[in-house]
């Protein structure tokens, strides 16, 4: 926590916004933040203070198809001494509170289970990419709750294997989940979520990702997000406090973080 606080008060002196009314708009966007953790639809990802950012180009002038690129490194080493660092590449599609894309997940943390380190390698029984369809739907601002269901279509770490430890099929492990904006437009917003996870190929004891492997269908995320915007150095920076807990696995954990452009 002490590094996640220097870094974000070494960096924050630093940040300005340039007037952008003389220059033309650019295809190409740039985002970076910092958090204290890395929470991934109930999972930890990484327990230690991280840094990410993403770059996007629009491939359209409705800007409602984008090529991008997302990425993440943790400020130490895990527990088991490995670190995390994460790139991943999407393509995706937004228009009209729909939101349809693939992703191409690489995280370097899984080099200590597959005994390889090679970006390249697609290969189904051994590649540490996870392809990753994600699709969400935001209802009408009557009723604004947020519907998101997401497949993993290919990686073996949501394969099954044979009796030889061969490759035998993916599991499709799905992640459905809904959130809702309990306060908004206030000096302090509330949004809620609950999340869910299922296989469409799975045996006994091998089922989601997301779970504890004793049964298909599993709750696997519930919380709350807070967020507000503060002042620092006379800018305003969006922060939130996420609390979540895994009822399936029976943790929970809190998450500070903020965008700083």
């Amino acid at each position: 926590m002490k590094k996640f606080i220097k870094i974000g008060l070494l960096v924050l002196p630093f940040i300005s916004y340039a007037q952008t009314d003389s220059l033309k708009q650019s295809p190409l966007e740039f985002t970076a933040g910092i958090q204290t953790n890395h929470l991934w639809r109930g999972l930890i990802i990484s327990d230690k203070p991280m840094v990410s950012a993403m770059a996007s180009l629009s491939l359209n002038k409705e800007k409602s198809l984008k090529l991008g690129v997302w990425g993440g490194t943790s400020i130490s080493n895990e527990a088991d001494g490995t670190h995390y660092k994460e790139i991943n590449y999407f393509l995706k599609y937004e228009k009209n509170n729909l939101s349809i894309g693939v992703w191409d997940l690489y995280n370097s943390r899984r080099e200590a289970y597959l005994g390889a380190n090679d970006i390249y390698g697609y290969a189904k029984s051994r590649t540490k990419h996870i392809i990753d369809l994600r699709t969400s739907y935001q209802l009408p601002e009557k009723f604004p709750l947020k519907i998101e269901a997401d497949v993993l279509l290919y990686g073996s770490a949501d394969a099954l294997y044979n009796d030889n430890g061969d490759y035998d099929k993916n599991k499709y492990s799905t992640y459905v989940e809904l959130s809702y904006p309990f306060i908004k437009n206030s000096t302090v917003n509330l949004n809620g979520f609950v999340g869910s996870a299922f296989v469409f190929n799975g045996k006994e004891g091998n089922y989601s990702l997301y779970g504890n492997g004793e049964n298909n269908f599993q709750v696997v995320n519930v919380g709350v997000t807070a967020s507000k915007n503060i002042t620092v150095f006379n800018k305003k920076l969006p922060v939130s406090m996420t609390t979540m807990w895994n009822p399936t696995s029976k943790f929970a954990r809190i998450q500070i973080a903020t965008t700083l452009f």
